[in-house]
């Protein structure tokens, strides 16, 4: 079979040229070539095989070129210099900006001007605390108290932790930040009778989970998690400090002991620009 090209069109003109030839023997092995990508990224940069694109989007790799240049940390360019380097309008950089701004990799500052991001941190789907997921990647893990409340349980919080409705529950919500910035919020509920001296050794700027092992001796066995995508409400958009149309990531957890009897449930809200999660998986027995 003959080769064949990729050419990126924008608006009908030939901007980047690259060969794709559907034999392995003959590909290139070029890195910088278009049409090879790394693993975990989009194939030959998310161009479509016929080469029309947005421009928009064309105007987004360049982007990403651009700021693994510049560094995390470091101001992108006036929108006027980079509507100018790459040809465009200005609304069609914005557009370009903005998914990036949602993707993590570009944040924006009133005032100020438009940031690289750092990596988003990764936390581990595990018994792995979140302070200590946090503090492996090199940040500093704190949290800032919201409410510290008992409140009977419904049937389904009653249920989950194995006790009675209209049982009272310890219901502890913090902010949770990393190196200082927001990240995260996070409800916690435990059964008050099967804790009765939490409150009295435990301080809500430190990691509960820890708190628990040191200090009332629990042990954590497992734990069943469920992560989905949602729109904070306009609450936990505040407390975040985000944009309510940013994307959030939404983890169900309920942790057990040894003997299976429920510890805690926990409802966690993360930035979707700033938090990913990671697991090993392992055949099942």
């Amino acid at each position: 079979m003959a080769d064949r090209r990729l050419v990126m069109l924008v608006d009908g003109e030939p901007i980047t040229a690259a060969r794709v030839n559907p034999t392995i023997q003959n590909l290139s092995t070029d890195p910088a070539d278009p049409a090879q990508h790394r693993a975990g990224e989009p194939v030959r940069a998310g161009i479509p095989e016929d080469g029309r694109v947005p421009r928009y989007y064309a105007v987004k790799t360049q982007l990403l070129e651009l700021t693994g240049k510049l560094g995390e940390g470091a101001a992108l360019p006036s929108e006027r210099e980079l509507a100018e380097r790459f040809g465009v309008a200005r609304m069609t950089l914005r557009q370009a900006v903005s998914e990036l701004v949602l993707e993590g990799k570009l944040q924006r500052r009133h005032g100020s001007g438009t940031y690289v991001m750092p990596p988003k941190l990764v936390q581990p789907l595990s018994l792995v605390s979140l302070s200590e997921g946090i503090r492996r990647q090199g940040a500093t893990p704190s949290r800032k108290l919201v409410t510290l409340e008992h409140l009977p349980a419904d049937p389904t919080l009653a249920a989950d932790l194995h006790i009675e409705p209209g049982d009272l529950v310890l219901h502890i919500e913090r902010t949770v930040e990393a190196t200082g910035q927001n990240v995260g919020l996070e409800s916690t509920y435990l059964a008050a009778a099967r804790f009765p001296s939490l409150l009295d050794v435990f301080d809500p700027a430190t990691s509960l989970h820890s708190c628990l092992a040191n200090r009332l001796g629990v042990v954590f066995a497992e734990a069943e998690e469920r992560v989905e995508t949602v729109l904070a409400t306009p609450r936990e958009a505040k407390l975040i400090g985000t944009n309510p149309a940013l994307p959030m990531l939404l983890l169900h957890r309920r942790s057990l002991d040894p003997d299976g009897v429920p510890i805690e449930r926990v409802r966690s809200l993360f930035r979707g620009d700033r938090f990913s999660f990671s697991t090993r998986l392992r055949p099942e027995d």
